[in-house]
Protein backbone atom coordinates (compact mmCIF):
# COMPACT_ATOMS: atom_id res chain seq x y z
CA UNK A 1 0.00 0.00 0.00
CA UNK A 2 2.63 2.19 0.76
CA UNK A 3 4.72 1.79 -2.05
CA UNK A 4 1.84 2.04 -4.56
CA UNK A 5 1.25 5.53 -2.44
CA UNK A 6 4.75 6.40 -3.37
CA UNK A 7 4.91 5.85 -6.57
CA UNK A 8 1.08 7.76 -7.36
CA UNK A 9 2.72 10.59 -5.58
CA UNK A 10 6.71 10.69 -7.64
CA UNK A 11 4.69 10.19 -11.07
CA UNK A 12 2.42 13.34 -9.70
CA UNK A 13 5.33 15.40 -8.98
CA UNK A 14 7.25 14.35 -12.32
CA UNK A 15 4.62 15.64 -14.20
CA UNK A 16 4.94 19.34 -11.98
CA UNK A 17 6.90 22.14 -13.99
CA UNK A 18 10.47 22.19 -13.25
CA UNK A 19 11.31 24.96 -11.02
CA UNK A 20 14.75 26.50 -10.59
CA UNK A 21 16.33 24.45 -6.79
CA UNK A 22 16.81 28.27 -5.65
CA UNK A 23 15.40 31.24 -6.24
CA UNK A 24 18.29 34.24 -7.19
CA UNK A 25 19.14 36.60 -4.06
CA UNK A 26 22.00 39.08 -2.73
CA UNK A 27 24.18 36.20 -1.78
CA UNK A 28 24.08 34.71 -4.88
CA UNK A 29 24.01 37.67 -7.36
CA UNK A 30 27.17 38.32 -4.93
CA UNK A 31 28.82 35.28 -5.56
CA UNK A 32 27.96 35.29 -9.74
CA UNK A 33 29.81 38.84 -9.83
CA UNK A 34 32.36 37.63 -7.17
CA UNK A 35 33.47 34.83 -9.64
CA UNK A 36 33.07 36.87 -12.49
CA UNK A 37 35.49 39.80 -11.15
CA UNK A 38 37.58 36.98 -10.01
CA UNK A 39 38.20 35.12 -13.38
CA UNK A 40 38.82 38.78 -15.43
CA UNK A 41 41.18 40.06 -12.46
CA UNK A 42 42.91 36.65 -13.09
CA UNK A 43 43.22 37.46 -16.80
CA UNK A 44 44.33 40.80 -16.45
CA UNK A 45 47.03 39.42 -14.28
CA UNK A 46 48.13 37.37 -16.41
CA UNK A 47 50.66 39.08 -19.04
CA UNK A 48 49.23 36.68 -21.90
CA UNK A 49 49.32 38.02 -25.55
CA UNK A 50 46.05 40.35 -26.31
CA UNK A 51 44.38 37.54 -28.83
CA UNK A 52 44.90 35.25 -26.03
CA UNK A 53 43.44 37.26 -23.51
CA UNK A 54 40.59 37.97 -25.74
CA UNK A 55 39.90 34.01 -25.64
CA UNK A 56 39.96 34.17 -22.68
CA UNK A 57 37.52 37.18 -22.16
CA UNK A 58 35.21 35.69 -24.84
CA UNK A 59 34.97 32.00 -22.57
CA UNK A 60 34.36 34.12 -19.37
CA UNK A 61 31.24 36.06 -20.99
CA UNK A 62 30.15 32.60 -22.24
CA UNK A 63 29.90 31.12 -18.64
CA UNK A 64 28.78 34.36 -16.69
CA UNK A 65 26.77 36.30 -18.98
CA UNK A 66 23.12 35.45 -20.43
CA UNK A 67 24.62 35.99 -24.63
CA UNK A 68 21.46 35.29 -26.15
CA UNK A 69 19.36 37.57 -24.18
CA UNK A 70 22.27 40.41 -25.11
CA UNK A 71 22.02 39.46 -28.75
CA UNK A 72 18.47 39.26 -29.15
CA UNK A 73 18.33 42.50 -27.16
CA UNK A 74 20.93 43.76 -29.48
CA UNK A 75 19.42 42.77 -32.72
CA UNK A 76 16.08 44.51 -31.70
CA UNK A 77 13.63 44.44 -34.01
CA UNK A 78 15.50 43.53 -36.96
CA UNK A 79 15.45 40.25 -35.23
CA UNK A 80 11.48 39.44 -36.27
CA UNK A 81 12.85 39.38 -39.73
CA UNK A 82 15.88 37.47 -39.29
CA UNK A 83 16.08 33.46 -39.62
CA UNK A 84 16.77 31.01 -37.07
CA UNK A 85 20.16 29.97 -38.58
CA UNK A 86 20.42 33.94 -38.98
CA UNK A 87 19.98 34.57 -35.13
CA UNK A 88 22.03 31.69 -34.45
CA UNK A 89 25.03 33.18 -36.51
CA UNK A 90 24.54 36.82 -34.80
CA UNK A 91 24.73 35.13 -31.30
CA UNK A 92 28.30 33.32 -31.89
CA UNK A 93 29.20 36.30 -33.84
CA UNK A 94 28.05 38.56 -31.30
CA UNK A 95 29.84 36.42 -28.37
CA UNK A 96 33.20 36.77 -30.47
CA UNK A 97 32.86 40.57 -30.56
CA UNK A 98 31.43 41.62 -27.08
CA UNK A 99 34.43 39.40 -25.90
CA UNK A 100 37.03 41.72 -28.38
CA UNK A 101 35.39 44.44 -27.54
CA UNK A 102 34.77 44.65 -24.05
CA UNK A 103 37.93 42.70 -23.35
CA UNK A 104 39.96 45.47 -24.70
CA UNK A 105 38.55 47.74 -22.41
CA UNK A 106 39.45 44.86 -19.40
CA UNK A 107 42.71 44.92 -20.59
CA UNK A 108 43.13 49.00 -19.76
CA UNK A 109 42.78 48.01 -16.24
CA UNK A 110 46.26 45.58 -16.48
CA UNK A 111 48.03 46.49 -13.25
CA UNK A 112 44.55 47.24 -11.70
CA UNK A 113 41.94 45.06 -10.29
CA UNK A 114 38.05 44.83 -9.96
CA UNK A 115 36.08 44.70 -6.27
CA UNK A 116 32.68 44.21 -5.53
CA UNK A 117 31.37 46.53 -3.25
CA UNK A 118 27.67 45.66 -2.62
CA UNK A 119 24.07 44.80 -4.08
CA UNK A 120 20.65 45.62 -4.24
CA UNK A 121 17.79 44.32 -5.20
CA UNK A 122 15.92 46.00 -8.45
CA UNK A 123 12.88 45.03 -9.31
CA UNK A 124 13.34 40.74 -10.30
CA UNK A 125 16.75 41.19 -10.86
CA UNK A 126 19.76 42.71 -8.66
CA UNK A 127 21.95 45.51 -9.10
CA UNK A 128 26.16 44.45 -8.24
CA UNK A 129 28.17 47.57 -7.69
CA UNK A 130 32.22 46.87 -8.35
CA UNK A 131 35.28 49.45 -8.31
CA UNK A 132 37.50 49.54 -10.90
CA UNK A 133 41.04 50.40 -9.53
CA UNK A 134 43.75 51.07 -12.49
CA UNK A 135 47.02 52.28 -12.05
CA UNK A 136 47.37 56.50 -12.34
CA UNK A 137 43.66 56.58 -12.83
CA UNK A 138 40.72 56.80 -9.95
CA UNK A 139 38.86 54.37 -9.45
CA UNK A 140 35.29 54.48 -11.22
CA UNK A 141 32.20 52.14 -11.13
CA UNK A 142 31.66 49.06 -13.19
CA UNK A 143 27.80 48.09 -12.79
CA UNK A 144 26.45 44.21 -13.29
CA UNK A 145 22.89 43.69 -13.41
CA UNK A 146 21.83 39.48 -12.77
CA UNK A 147 18.85 37.74 -13.39
CA UNK A 148 18.19 34.01 -13.49
CA UNK A 149 15.52 34.57 -16.11
CA UNK A 150 17.31 31.68 -18.38
CA UNK A 151 17.04 29.10 -15.53
CA UNK A 152 20.80 30.41 -14.58
CA UNK A 153 22.25 33.31 -12.53
CA UNK A 154 23.84 35.22 -15.16
CA UNK A 155 24.21 39.01 -15.82
CA UNK A 156 22.40 40.50 -18.69
CA UNK A 157 23.89 43.31 -18.39
CA UNK A 158 26.61 45.82 -17.40
CA UNK A 159 27.98 50.03 -17.09
CA UNK A 160 31.55 50.90 -17.40
CA UNK A 161 31.45 54.23 -16.54
CA UNK A 162 27.45 54.57 -16.83
CA UNK A 163 27.71 53.45 -20.06
CA UNK A 164 25.15 50.89 -21.19
CA UNK A 165 26.37 47.77 -22.58
CA UNK A 166 22.80 46.82 -23.59
CA UNK A 167 21.79 49.99 -25.08
CA UNK A 168 24.83 50.69 -26.48
CA UNK A 169 25.05 47.71 -28.68
CA UNK A 170 22.13 48.12 -29.52
CA UNK A 171 22.05 51.24 -31.53
CA UNK A 172 25.91 49.51 -33.04
CA UNK A 173 24.21 46.85 -34.17
CA UNK A 174 21.08 48.82 -35.96
CA UNK A 175 23.91 51.36 -37.47
CA UNK A 176 25.78 48.26 -39.08
CA UNK A 177 22.45 46.91 -40.21
CA UNK A 178 21.53 50.18 -41.73
CA UNK A 179 24.79 50.52 -43.02
CA UNK A 180 24.28 47.59 -45.23
CA UNK A 181 21.20 48.50 -46.33
CA UNK A 182 19.35 45.77 -43.74
CA UNK A 183 21.24 42.99 -45.20
CA UNK A 184 21.61 40.89 -41.87
CA UNK A 185 24.09 38.77 -43.81
CA UNK A 186 26.38 41.31 -44.46
CA UNK A 187 26.40 42.20 -41.23
CA UNK A 188 27.08 39.20 -39.39
CA UNK A 189 29.72 39.03 -41.76
CA UNK A 190 30.88 42.33 -40.77
CA UNK A 191 30.55 42.25 -37.36
CA UNK A 192 33.03 38.86 -36.88
CA UNK A 193 35.59 41.46 -37.72
CA UNK A 194 35.16 44.01 -35.25
CA UNK A 195 35.64 44.57 -31.67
Amino acid sequence: MYRRHFIAAASAAAMLPALPAFALDEAGAERLINALVGDINGVIASGRSESAMFRDFERIFARYSDTSYIAAYAMGVDGRRASNAQKRAFSDAFQGYIARKYGRRFREFIGGRLEVKGVRKVKNWFEVETTAFLRGESPFAVTFHVSNRSGRDLFFNMFIEGVNLLLTERTEIGALIDRNGGDIDTMISQLRGLG
